[in-house]
């Protein structure tokens, strides 16, 4: 995948997402308003408070992971406040190391590592990313893994051949890694993903 359509790409996932947050933005107002009226204990109104949620913490997260990259920097509880919000109720936990302020591009090659990891974690797990001199460490542990040797492979720099919507990350991660000129490695066993940049 070219330079030119990996922003491309980015530029219409930024779009997308900057479309979506407004109206669901509005739709968590309106249920705000309903939740000031007496029937705030409503069951129906929590099952759509609780997927509008959701849905707004996906379109954060997918803004960052799938977006266009920036040198803007991201401060440590921003990133958190979004994997915290994303993973939810979920059976997966991220634990996000970096202290200082990082760059979005950085942010947004974790997030597709995330992304990666968890779709190669059915069970669930804990995602844990860390920054030591620069370079990048995203594990994930797992009680069991189920690591697709043909789409890690494509994080290695194999061809993305019949790769499904769901696993558009496997080959986006390498793509945006190797225009920041990092380099993906990986490694997968039965209880442990890793992938480093």
């Amino acid at each position: 995948m070219g330079q030119s359509n990996v922003n491309l790409a980015a530029l219409i996932g930024s779009r997308i997402c900057h479309d979506l947050i407004s109206p669901i933005g509005a739709i968590n107002n309106g249920l705000e308003l309903l939740g000031m009226s007496d029937d705030r204990e409503s069951p129906e109104i929590d099952l759509i408070t609780e997927s509008v949620e959701n849905a707004s913490a996906r379109i954060r997260f997918f803004r960052i992971a799938f977006g266009a990259p920036s040198n803007t920097l991201m401060g440590r509880s921003e990133v958190i406040t979004i994997l915290r919000d994303v993973t939810s109720g979920g059976r997966m936990t991220v634990a996000y190391g970096p202290m200082d302020d990082q760059p979005r591009w950085a942010v947004r090659l974790v997030f597709l590592a995330v992304l990666c990891l968890e779709t190669s974690m059915p069970y669930g797990g804990r995602i844990e990313a860390s920054c030591a001199s620069g370079k990048w460490t995203i594990t994930g542990h797992a009680p069991k893994t189920n690591a697709d040797p043909a789409l890690w492979a494509v994080l290695s720099g194999a061809e993305p051949d019949g790769l499904a919507p769901a696993h558009v990350q496997f080959a986006l991660l390498p793509a945006v890694a190797d225009d920041a000129k990092r380099p993906v490695t990986c490694d997968a066993s039965e209880n442990t993903l890793t992938i480093r940049f």
